[in-house]
């Protein structure tokens, strides 16, 4: 007779599958791609086989319909051991949730089980080369005629706008109208004539590709428009990021992690004035502060990620995450170097990478300066009179 799995069970057979495919498929590989800076193609398509393209998504459409819960810790598994990884699935699935959630029946049954296998791979266009945290002074402008809109504009650091085939662009469809935000729109846009990408170089977050994007009178065809109203790109992808960050916070957990465990591993090897360096005190400090963070960063994810599956509003609660994780792997990632002194300077040194890939975090989903304003707004805003 059959027993049913628990979700916990469930969540844990998900895990160690996770945990095989990064010993079997990406630890081997990490360290090479990443110094040559190429995309891993081939990890990518086991990553399709393993349904990670539609972690999220409902099983309705194909994906696997996992909570943002467990998603977190499939991120942070990844993160830990290549950190660029976890980014390719990351942007992809923040656009599967603005189409799943704002988007029309027939744009969800059109694009949502080609987005689940990864045979539609892609990611949100926001950033521009003069606008970033400040999303509403975009200058991306589409124009409506009769069919179409036509595109015209540069976004720059776009996850997937490279090796990628499908983009959720952030337009301006009337630049005139105010509130700003009202003049706004989510474009599902497909790799087509006029559509130009090039790959950015970058100090870390290396293998993925991060792209500049120009958009030459590109015309989409007007039921690509993101629920099929114009004047509300702005809220549906700040919804989005929710669950983007999240996935940043756990990346940190992961990173943290990472540079931890890196750090205890080498303390109890390497040796001075006769004994292990973990039998220092200086270096047991160290330690200490690191694993405190890995903990307090894990909690404050979990919590985030619990919340955004109760339906729960909880931007405070997932900027309080992204914000506090991504310093915990910043922090972690210079005691590991600083723990492991000249080897950890050196590119054959995993801490290294961590060194360079912990700073994105501080900065990409909404940099942590504007994750403390939310914080606090949130905090007044819900606090009585």
């Amino acid at each position: 007779m059959a027993t049913e799995l628990s979700p916990e069970q469930s969540e844990q057979i998900i895990l160690d599958t996770v945990d095989r495919f990064l010993e079997r498929d990406v630890r081997p590989v990490a360290k090479e791609l990443e110094l040559r800076d190429e995309y891993p193609t081939e990890v990518v398509e086991k990553m399709k086989a393993l349904g990670l393209f539609g972690a999220t998504i409902g099983e309705r459409y194909g994906g696997l319909g996992l909570p943002a819960s467990t998603y977190a810790k499939i991120v942070e598994r990844v993160s830990a051991v290549w950190m660029s990884v976890s980014g390719i699935f990351n942007s992809h699935l923040i656009m599967c949730a603005a189409i799943e959630k704002f988007g029309t029946e027939k744009q969800k049954e059109n694009f949502l089980p080609k987005l689940a296998t990864g045979e539609f791979r892609g990611g949100i266009a926001l950033t521009e080369p003069d606008c970033g945290t400040d999303l509403q002074a975009i200058r991306t402008r589409a124009r409506a005629d009769e069919q179409d809109y036509v595109i015209t504009g540069t976004k720059q650091w776009i996850t997937n706008s490279v090796e990628g085939n499908i983009l959720a662009v952030l337009v301006k469809t009337d630049p005139h109208t105010e509130p700003r935000h009202r003049g706004m729109g989510l474009l599902i846009v497909e790799k087509t004539r006029g559509y130009r990408a090039h790959k950015l170089a970058k100090l870390g977050y290396r293998g993925v590709d991060t792209g500049e994007v120009e958009f030459v009178d590109v015309r989409v065809p007007k039921d690509h428009l993101i629920g099929g109203k114009e004047g509300r790109g702005l809220q549906q992808i700040l919804s989005g990021l929710a669950l983007g960050r999240i996935n940043v916070a756990a990346r940190g957990v992961g990173v943290a992690r990472a540079s931890l465990d890196a750090s205890v591993r080498y303390a109890q090897e390497r040796k001075t004035f006769g004994q292990p360096i973990s039998e220092h005190q200086a270096i047991q400090i160290k330690l200490a502060d690191m694993a405190t963070r890995v903990e307090a960063a894990r909690l404050l994810t979990d919590r985030a990620a619990t919340a955004y599956d109760s339906g729960e509003r909880c931007d405070m609660e997932a900027g309080m995450a992204k914000l506090f994780s991504t310093e915990a792997a910043v922090e972690n990632s210079m005691e590991a170097l600083r723990i492991h002194g000249a080897y950890g300077y050196s590119p054959e040194n995993e801490v290294e990478r961590y060194y360079r890939d912990a700073p994105l975090l501080a900065i990409g989903e909404g940099t942590n300066e504007l994750q403390r304003i939310i914080i606090a707004r949130q905090l007044i805003e819900r606090s009585p009179v």
